[in-house]
C-alpha cells in the first residue's frame, strides 16, 4: 500500500494550511466570542468566499459544473488544515462539499447545472442540509415534515433542527415524507430548495457551546410550495440518498476533528518547551511525554483512518464501515487530547488567554453530529456482522 500523497494533493494541504494561517487564525477566537455579531457575520462571509476561490466548495464536483475534481483524499486534508485555525469555518466547508457531492450524485442535469456552479463558485455561500428533526436526529427516517402533491407543485411542511450554515445557504436540500403510509423510511423523497423561497424562514443561531461563528438554526417550511421538478432523484428514494450521503459527509467531519486535535497538541506541546516547574521544562518530564505520546498516537492513527476511508471512497470501493470507524476514532481522539493539552498547559489552559479552552469546546460536538459515536458503533457492528452472515 502506497502511503505517500500525490504532489498535487501535497499542494492542496499547503494551500489550505497558508489560508487557514493567513485569513482564519487571526480572527477565530474573535468569532467565537461573537461580540460584533455583524461585523463577524461580514467576516465569516468573506472567507466563505474566499474557499471558494481556492476551489475548496466543490471539492469532488466535475469541471464542467465548476468544481475543482480533487479528491475525497484531497478533500480530507484540506479540512483538516482549516480546522486547525477555524473549526466553525471547516464545518461549513464540509456541509456545502456534501450537499454539492449529493447533487451531482442524484440531480437531473437541468438541476446540476443550475445549483452545482452557484455552489463552487461561491455566488452561493453554503448549501444546507436539512434531514435532521427534533424527533428524528439519530433516527431520521422518523421524520415528519411532509411534501403534499397540489397539482404540478409540492407544498412543504415541516421544521428542519440543528442546519448548519442555514443563515448563508442558498440552497436547501430537504428530505421529506411523501408517502405517510409507506413502511418508515421508505416514503421519504428528497427535494432542492431555494433559500428565498416563499414560505421558508430561518430561526435564530442556536446559542452553541462551541463552533460558535457557525451559525446552527432551524429551517422553518409553512405552506413552502415548490415545483414538480424540485424533486431531486426518485420518488420515496430519499432515505438511501441520505444515508449514502452521510457516509461521506463522516469523512469530512473526521478530518475536522483530526485538524482540532492536532492544534490543540501542537499548542501544548510547543508550551510545554517553555514553560518550567522544579526548574526545568514541562517537556523534560516523562509523565507530560507520555501523554504527548499517547495523543499523538492516536492522532496518527485517526488520520490513516481517514485515508483509508477516503481512499476507498476515490477508488469506488465500500467506505461505509471505515468512514464510520474513522469518525468515531477521530472525533473521540480529538475529545481526549483537547483536555490533555489544557492538563499539559496547566492552568493557563482554562483561559481565554490561548485557544485551547476553544478547540475543547469546538471538538465536542463532533462526536454527536453526522451520526453520534454510539450511531457509528452501531453501524460498525452492523457491518462486521453482516462480512460473516
Amino acid at each position: 500500500m502506497n502511503l505517500n500523497l500525490t504532489e498535487e494533493q501535497v499542494a492542496i494541504a499547503d494551500m489550505a494550511r497558508k489560508f487557514s494561517e493567513s485569513a482564519l487564525a487571526p480572527v477565530a477566537a474573535r468569532l467565537d466570542l461573537g461580540d460584533n455579531k455583524e461585523a463577524n457575520r461580514l467576516i465569516f462571509l468573506e472567507n466563505l468566499h474566499g474557499l471558494a476561490a481556492l476551489g475548496f466548495m466543490g471539492m469532488n464536483v466535475k469541471a464542467e459544473y465548476g468544481g475543482s475534481e480533487i479528491g475525497t483524499v484531497g478533500f480530507s486534508l484540506a479540512i483538516t488544515e482549516i480546522a486547525r485555525a477555524c473549526a466553525s469555518t471547516a464545518v461549513t466547508m464540509s456541509v456545502t462539499n456534501m450537499v454539492s457531492e449529493v447533487i451531482q450524485a442524484v440531480a437531473s442535469e437541468e438541476q446540476k447545472q443550475a445549483y452545482l456552479p452557484k455552489l463552487c463558485s461561491g455566488e452561493y455561500p453554503a448549501g444546507g442540509f436539512c434531514l435532521s428533526e427534533m424527533g428524528a436526529g439519530s433516527d431520521p427516517a422518523g421524520m415528519q415534515t411532509q411534501a403534499i402533491k397540489d397539482g404540478d407543485d409540492w407544498i412543504l411542511n415541516g421544521t428542519k433542527m440543528w442546519i448548519s450554515s442555514a443563515e448563508y445557504a442558498g440552497i436547501f436540500v430537504v428530505w421529506a415524507v411523501t408517502h405517510p403510509n409507506a413502511a418508515k423510511g421508505r416514503g421519504i423523497s428528497c427535494f432542492l430548495v431555494e433559500a428565498d423561497t416563499p414560505g421558508i424562514s430561518i430561526g435564530k443561531s442556536e446559542d452553541k457551546m462551541g463552533q460558535q461563528a457557525s451559525s446552527t438554526n432551524q429551517v422553518i417550511f409553512e405552506n413552502c410550495r415548490i415545483p414538480r421538478s424540485a424533486l431531486m432523484g426518485e420518488l420515496n428514494d430519499g432515505f438511501r440518498i441520505a444515508v449514502g450521503e452521510l457516509a461521506g459527509g463522516r469523512i469530512g467531519v473526521g478530518s475536522l476533528a483530526l485538524g482540532i486535535g492536532l492544534a490543540a497538541m501542537d499548542y501544548a506541546r510547543q508550551y510545554t518547551t517553555e514553560r518550567q516547574q522544579f526548574g526545568a521544562t514541562i517537556a523534560s518530564m516523562q509523565g507530560p511525554q507520555w501523554m504527548m505520546a499517547d495523543a499523538f498516537t492516536q492522532l496518527e492513527a485517526s488520520r490513516l483512518l481517514l485515508m483509508s476511508a477516503a481512499s476507498n471512497k476515490d477508488e469506488a470501493k465500500p467506505f461505509s464501515k471505515q468512514a464510520s470507524m474513522a469518525k468515531l476514532h477521530a472525533t473521540e481522539t480529538a475529545n481526549q487530547v483537547c483536555y490533555t493539552a489544557i492538563q499539559l498547559a496547566g492552568g493557563i489552559g482554562y483561559t481565554r488567554e490561548v485557544p485551547l479552552e476553544r478547540f475543547a469546546r469546538d471538538a465536542r460536538a463532533t462526536s454527536i453530529y453526522e451520526g453520534t459515536s454510539e450511531v457509528q458503533r452501531v453501524i460498525i457492528a452492523r457491518e462486521l456482522l453482516a462480512e460473516v452472515q
